[in-house]
């Protein structure tokens, strides 16, 4: 472990100790833990390696989220379905975020979208090519797309609320999601959902144009979003005792439209300024404002199978086409980057991405000696390919294509394991030790490739006062051959991790793990985890670590640029790779990894049939990995012009620098209740509070030199981190089931969220608001299952924002809103199972 951590980690491993030590005085008549899995218990396999442990009995907070729980609601998207189930987790639905609007990326605890590592099958999962660039939650991260799995293929989710680094390597900051996949071998169900958007929601519209004969309405109504989703999952036997289960899924969205009434004048005025008549028959709702336009097929298998001497083969594959379609900004008639000639009334831009991702793992797991050991080798590669329709390339002029290829990125990840494990019987010990031991070799590849030439090229063409224009597609021009990447980088890691009962009431587990990086270098992680059972009615469990996460390939290699004309003079603006020459003279250094500690503490109670986890816990991250302010002023540019570089005009990287604390409590009640004729109840109420807090950003030398001095990390990026996310969130559900009838009821709260602007008086607080959901459920036959629900059911929208943030009414609502602006989605659901 980094040696500077050590103060802090043995002051509260010293305060969890003495916890435990005083438990056990105080408990020495206490009962033994249990050694087998109790009836209707469910048998967790992430954040223990050990056998037969259930969600109650570990030392660390793990959610299981079934397949019913995921089926029962109207959305088919696993990063929704667990924002609903999870109040540590959150997923807000941004839009006018060009690539987040189609890989939208989720939260836990707070922490950054790439702080949680994705298992399936308990293998580390690929990320997406995507970095996010512009103002969401998750800016600089690049993070795995939940979505292109499935939710058929899927029998539960398990989801540990606690930092993992030594357990499976860079990533699991703030937790771990393990999907795991479903093995049957025989049955199936085909299902069908189709629903739409039935919304009416309220308008900010008092900016009306001087001389203007219209005027916008207080609310809308809108019918839109129309989804159809058709899946089906099938279990097939191999041989004996092998088994074989198919996926596969079809979606097609339509776009939801949530902007404002557009005030702004549309055309230029006629000769002797008056206004054009077409003003008062243009359509002024011209945003595409909501959730993209999305089509997405999906297919996936999962195959196991035990040979002679109980040698195991087990493996899955999936692949899945994505085609998305979102806009940017309007641009009116009259907006000097407009060609009337191509588009007489103005034009919406389109980007519209499609995305190739593909996955395959195979393995084998055998028994040697004493020794359980597991091999296993993974390849995973996510594609984006940008193409932007209906829009100009304005340097062209009126011989400008409207559709451009504009290049895109690839990530590819190969992942090799190897683990053991075994049990070892110590006298000194309550249970028998349980070891496992292993090593992780990693390849990982990045690359980026140009667009056509017209995407970004300059035509030479200048606007109507002989001022020049900006080359490249409107909206999103195109990679520059200078941008194109190939590169890649390779790690290794080995792990040791013990777990046993060091009495009969106190679970210990300690785990290390040492990798090393072509890149940047090696990283360590120890964690120390413990667990005191008073009873079997309540424990106290607690855990200490450091851990890692290493700077992804897409943060290190990801570049573009664009020119922009300051006073009539061409300037290249660049996101450079923080290794370029012009981002080392800025003060860029090669990204190192990010750093943490975690301490956690809680207490589980037990009183049948009501359980209750309560879960403290505090997260320090030094080094954070994120991605500069535009650095663009005068005094940028002639310090970089002062450094031999022509024609740079400034840009932004990628940099470590920022520290943050976050401080948090997760609390969940579960109560199965059996009521008889009236029926089966499941009630479940979680909460989560959590507060983040930016303790250091980042600074340079030779920024700091400048006058003015440029900041590198600004207060809307610092409210982004510290109020950008509910500060409480709390789910109540109900599910109930009376012979063939069935029914969930759901509400989430969501805490206030800030959208901060450049200076206080542009902040907009957006203030708590609740989420109701509610499907009811009838058994046809034992095989036909219909479903009608509606998920926010009351229609709650967020507050609008002040015209101040909204200037031209196209985007009433904020993207760091929780639950999304999309309103009222009422659908229906057949199931067949065969």
């Amino acid at each position: 472990m980094q040696t500077h951590f050590l103060p802090k980690k043995q002051a509260l491993a010293l305060t969890i100790a003495s916890l435990f030590a005083s438990g056990a005085a105080l408990a020495q008549a206490a009962q033994a833990a249990p050694a087998t899995v109790e009836p209707g218990a469910t048998v967790v396999v992430t954040g223990t390696r050990v056998a037969n442990r259930t969600a109650l009995d570990t030392s660390a907070p793990v959610d299981i989220i079934s397949a019913d729980t995921l089926k029962n609601a109207g959305t088919t998207e696993l990063n929704q379905a667990l924002s609903i189930a999870l109040p540590s987790l959150n997923f807000p639905r941004p839009a006018l975020t060009d690539g987040t609007d189609t890989i939208r990326p989720a939260t836990l605890r707070g922490m950054a979208p790439d702080q949680t590592l994705v298992l399936v099958n308990s293998k580390r999962r690929h990320a997406s090519a995507l970095v996010n660039l512009n103002g969401s939650i998750g800016r600089g991260s690049a993070a795995v797309d939940l979505n292109t799995i499935p939710g058929a293929i899927v029998k539960n989710i398990e989801v540990l609320r606690d930092g993992a680094a030594a357990q499976y390597g860079s990533d699991a900051i703030s937790g771990v999601i393990n999907l795991r996949l479903r093995t049957d071998r025989s049955g199936g169900e085909g299902t069908v959902i189709y629903g739409a958007r039935k919304t009416e929601y309220d308008l900010m519209n008092d900016v009306v144009p001087a001389g203007g004969t219209w005027s916008g309405p207080a609310s809308r109504k809108r019918t839109d979003g129309q989804t159809a989703t058709v899946s089906a999952w099938k279990g097939l036997p191999l041989g004996e005792s092998g088994y074989l289960t198919l996926a596969a899924e079809y979606k097609d969205a339509a776009r939801t439209e949530r902007g404002g009434y557009d005030m702004r004048p549309q055309y230029a005025n006629l000769n002797g300024g008056a206004f054009d008549p077409r003003e008062n028959t243009v359509n002024r709702f011209n945003a595409w404002y909501g959730d993209p336009d999305l089509t997405q097929s999906t297919l996936f298998a999962n195959a196991g199978n035990t040979l002679a001497g109980g040698i195991k083969l087990y493996g899955w594959t999936s692949y899945q086409k994505r085609q998305a379609r979102s806009a940017g900004y309007f641009r009116r008639a009259r907006d000097v980057r407009n060609v009337t000639a191509i588009y007489p009334d103005g034009f919406l831009p389109v980007i519209a991405p499609t995305v190739d991702d593909f996955s395959a793992t195979g393995g084998v797991a055998w028994t040697l000696g004493d020794w359980d050991i597991d091999a296993s080798l993974g390849y995973g590669k996510n594609k984006m390919q940008f193409e932007i329709q209906n829009t100009l390339n304005r340097s062209i002029g009126a011989a400008s294509k409207t559709a451009f290829d504009a290049g895109g990125f690839s990530y590819d990840q190969t992942v090799l394991n190897l683990t053991a494990v075994r049990s070892v019987t110590l006298d000194t010990l309550a249970s028998p030790l349980n070891v496992a031991i292993g090593t992780e070799a990693r390849r990982e590849g990045y690359q980026l490739f140009a667009g056509e030439p017209d995407s970004y090229r300059s035509g030479g063409q200048v606007l109507a006062d002989g001022a020049p224009t900006a080359p490249g597609a409107q909206v999103f021009p195109g990679f520059r051959p200078a941008n194109a990447t190939d590169s890649s980088r390779s790690a290794i890691g080995v792990f040791a991790d013990l777990e046993a009962n060091v009495t009969q009431q106190f679970l210990a587990s300690a785990a290390v793990r040492g990798e090393r990086y072509s890149d940047f270098g090696g990283s360590l992680a120890g964690k120390l985890a413990g667990r005191y059972d008073f009873s079997k009615q309540f424990a106290l469990r607690g855990s200490l670590q450091n851990g890692f996460r290493a700077p992804s390939p897409q943060q290190q290699n990801f570049t573009s640029t664009s020119t922009n004309f300051i006073s009539g003079v061409p300037f290249e603006i660049t996101t450079f790779k923080p290794t370029d020459r012009v981002a080392v003279a800025l003060g860029a250094q090669p990204l190192k990894a990010e750093k943490s500690v975690n301490a956690s503490l809680g207490v589980v109670l037990r009183v049948d049939p009501v359980s209750v986890t309560v879960d403290a816990y505090r997260i320090n991250v030094k080094d954070r990995i994120v991605l500069s302010e535009n650095l663009v002023s005068a005094s940028v540019r002639n310090y970089i012009a002062a450094q031999g570089f022509v024609g740079i005009g400034g840009g932004r990287f990628f940099i470590n620098g920022v520290s943050t604390t976050n401080e948090g409590i997760d609390v969940v009640v579960n109560w199965p209740l059996n009521a008889g004729a009236t029926g089966k109840f499941d009630f479940t109420v979680a909460g989560n509070v959590n507060r983040t807090e930016v303790t250091k950003v980042p600074t340079t030398s030779q920024l700091a030199a400048l006058a003015p001095a440029p900041v590198l990390f600004d207060r809307i990026n610092v409210l982004t981190l510290e109020r950008g996310q509910p500060k409480n969130k709390l789910n109540a559900s109900m599910n109930w089931k009376l012979g063939q009838l069935g029914a969930t009821l759901r509400a989430t709260r969501y805490g206030k969220v800030l959208s901060p602007g450049a200076t206080a008086a542009f902040d907009a607080t957006l203030g708590a608001r609740t989420v109701v959901d509610l499907e009811a459920r009838y058994a046809v036959t034992p095989k036909l299952n219909l479903a009608f629900g509606a998920d926010n059911l009351f229609d709650a929208y967020p507050d609008t924002l002040p015209p101040a943030l909204n200037t031209t009414n196209n985007t009433p609502f904020s993207t760091f809103t929780p639950f999304g602006f999309s309103g009222r989605f009422i659908y229906g659901r057949a199931s067949y199972s065969f």
